[in-house]
């Protein structure tokens, strides 16, 4: 369907994946057993950090909080591009298309805050363990989830604020597999070159900054450790090897897709795969294949399971 210049638009045509129909079908398989798999791993994270007393610690605390930002994130886009996979003419409503652009920057922007916050605890941790029960005490831990909530919340109302009101009348066609700003922006028919700086400042400059402070905050915990005992390194590398891992695989995405979003890495459909549905499942196989503490107490848990079952 196309629309005439002066014609007010009500949907998005979105142009998803080229290919002949067994591609699709190929991807469709693929993409739903990914996600089911990215909810049921987040999912069971969750619930063995609820019920299992051993990880009633900070650290898994946020580990808990990060699974379910994973899944939202994932949520907000990944059912759509799936059940467009199967359909000919792939359409999103102007309301959808904002929906899902807010609480993709919402739930994104939350989890950015949640990894620096998770950064600080390993830290705290490696650093000064002595004092890590005092300073990371419920009444902060609580305090800083909610501050990652209210991150997300402003990070993505100062760009929907700006984004909701644009005009758009005539082109519809976003050559990706989702909405997303860089590419809804284009399509309003004013100009958008202030908004488009702001894009770069708010999403793209942030991502590659928090990035940077990260990767900053690790190298300081690993020199203090060096200095402290050179035994202990191996020990920090071990822990600290699955953040950085999380960290990367959600920032470099960002950070290509947002710092240069009106260039080619914006309509990228692999990063945009990758950054929606490929990292939420690598976040739960990191931490629970490469925590032994973690896979106990899901094998202990799913003993009281069978055993409760069996007595019932």
């Amino acid at each position: 369907m196309e629309h005439k210049n002066g014609t007010v638009v009500t949907e998005f045509i979105l142009l998803g994946f080229s290919g002949r129909w067994e591609l699709h079908i190929f991807f469709f398989v693929t993409f739903s057993l990914i996600y089911s798999a990215t909810v049921l791993g987040n999912i069971l994270i969750m619930v063995t950090v609820t019920f299992s007393y051993p990880l009633h610690s900070p650290m898994y605390f946020l580990l808990g909080n990060l699974s379910f930002l994973d899944m939202c994130l994932s949520t907000a886009t990944t059912p759509k591009m799936i059940t467009d996979l199967l359909t000919e003419h792939k359409t999103i409503s102007l309301g959808g298309c904002m929906a899902q652009m807010f609480f993709m920057h919402f739930f994104g922007g939350a989890e950015m805050s949640l990894l620096i916050v998770m950064a600080f605890d390993r830290y705290v941790a490696i650093c000064k363990p002595l004092h890590y029960r005092t300073i990371m005490n419920h009444r902060l831990l609580n305090r800083f989830v909610i501050l990652s909530w209210v991150v997300g919340f402003i990070h993505t109302m100062s760009q929907m604020v700006l984004t909701v009101n644009l005009p758009f009348c005539g082109h519809n066609v976003i050559d990706s597999i989702f909405c997303d700003l860089p590419l809804v922006i284009r399509l309003a028919c004013v100009e958008t070159y202030t908004l488009e700086l702001f894009v770069i400042a708010d999403s793209g400059l942030l991502s590659f900054i928090c990035f940077i402070l990260l990767l900053f905050s690790y190298t300081i915990i690993l020199v203090t450790v060096q200095k402290k005992s050179s035994g202990g390194l191996s020990k920090a590398l071990s822990t600290l090897s699955a953040h950085i891992i999380v960290v990367t695989l959600f920032f470099g995405p960002c950070i290509f897709i947002y710092a240069w979003p009106f260039g080619s890495f914006a309509s990228n459909k692999t990063l945009a795969v990758f950054y929606t549905v490929i990292t939420p499942l690598l976040n739960p196989i990191i931490y629970t294949l490469r925590n032994q503490k973690m896979q106990v107490a899901m094998r202990k848990l799913r003993f009281q399971h069978v055993s409760s079952t069996q007595n019932f």
